[in-house]
């Protein structure tokens, strides 16, 4: 028993407690939902210099990037079509980018980050909801990708698409 408590105690000890200690993002997972056509999607190549202090996340920095080229649906000439110069235009716009402005919310489950999101070379706000699970943020938002050129559907609430992303550290 003294040994279970010993390895229980080093075990416990070992484990930074993530309130109030400013963590560095491991990785995350992005997925997209476009939902007037039901197609879902991944987009990878996640790049991050985000700095969170889950203890006082209004002093946190949320930054990132992906990458075009790792857009995927599960259809390879759809993806072809997607990263081509009519819709995201992987070649000249390489990099979806993210940096926040502003972190509000209750701080404790719940908390909302505005910042502004670069695509296809158009900058636009957008504000994520983020909730806490375990050792990793969940944040969700919705856009309209004519917002940023890129106009799959003729009407603009056609093109909405609803963003997840899941960070881990």
């Amino acid at each position: 028993m003294k040994r279970f408590l010993v390895i229980l105690f080093v075990l416990i000890g070992c484990q930074p407690s993530l309130w109030g200690q400013e963590i560095r993002v491991q990785s995350a997972e992005i997925t997209f939902h476009f939902t007037s056509k039901d197609v879902k999607g991944s987009i990878g190549g996640f790049n991050s210099s985000s700095i969170i202090d889950l203890g006082n996340l209004t002093e946190s920095k949320f930054s990132g990037s992906v990458q075009v080229e790792t857009l995927k649906t599960g259809n390879f000439i759809r993806d072809w079509s997607l990263k081509g110069g009519k819709y995201f235009d992987a070649d000249a716009y390489p990099s979806i980018l993210f940096k926040s402005t502003k972190i509000s919310g209750n701080m404790v489950d719940t908390f909302q980050v505005t910042g502004n999101l670069t695509l296809k070379g158009k900058t636009k706000p957008i504000t994520f909801t983020f909730t806490r699970k375990d050792n990793r943020l969940i944040g969700l938002a919705s856009l309209f990708t004519s917002d940023f050129g890129i106009q799959i559907k003729d009407e603009r609430e056609e093109n909405e698409v609803d963003v997840t992303i899941v960070l881990n550290f």
